[in-house]
């Protein structure tokens, strides 16, 4: 196996304006609580490809409801490799659980960005079914699996990311 990344926390600050902004009923003192809790994503078996990522707190999402996870997670890793977002398998096939953009992409050069890279996890509850999502603070929702990847032999990317989310064609 390569060793290609390491998870961090994002900054404190960071990680409460992020929270503030989505979830204004949490006070600093509930805030601070949450960031104390935050665990680093992490394999559950020596064989899973997935790294859990853990729910900062606990949500409910009722049939079409949308939610926006600050994560509290950054991550490093080498230049020629890619984090790949996911529900976890379960979320998905049991209640259609879906990530908004399909799949997050977390490129090798978001970890310097601005926001410290901190991972933000958007999902939909896509239920056909009228199943309402119960996710208890600490529970893996999300799944990241790090791959390598290749480029064009006539490649001269040379832009320099600040952010996310469409940053890079600003």
């Amino acid at each position: 196996m390569k060793r290609v990344a390491q998870f961090f926390k994002v900054g404190f600050e960071n990680f409460a304006g992020a929270v503030k902004g989505d979830f204004p009923e949490y006070t600093e003192a509930g805030i601070r609580e949450i960031y104390g809790k935050i665990r680093l994503p992490e394999r559950a078996t020596r064989g899973s490809a997935g790294y859990d990522f853990f729910a900062p707190f606990s949500f409910i999402l009722r049939p079409r409801e949308t939610i926006r996870i600050p994560t509290g997670i950054r991550v490093r890793m080498d230049e020629d490799w890619v984090l790949k977002l996911y529900p976890r398998s379960g979320l998905g096939f049991k209640y259609r659980l879906q990530m908004d953009n399909t799949v997050g992409i977390i490129d090798s050069d978001y970890f310097n960005s601005d926001n410290q890279g901190h991972i933000f996890i958007k999902m939909t509850n896509d239920t056909n079914e009228g199943r309402t999502v119960e996710v208890a603070q600490g529970m893996g929702f999300a799944q990241g699996i790090f791959i390598e990847y290749g480029i064009t032999v006539d490649d001269e990317a040379s832009g320099v990311r600040n952010g996310g989310l469409g940053s890079t064609t600003k």
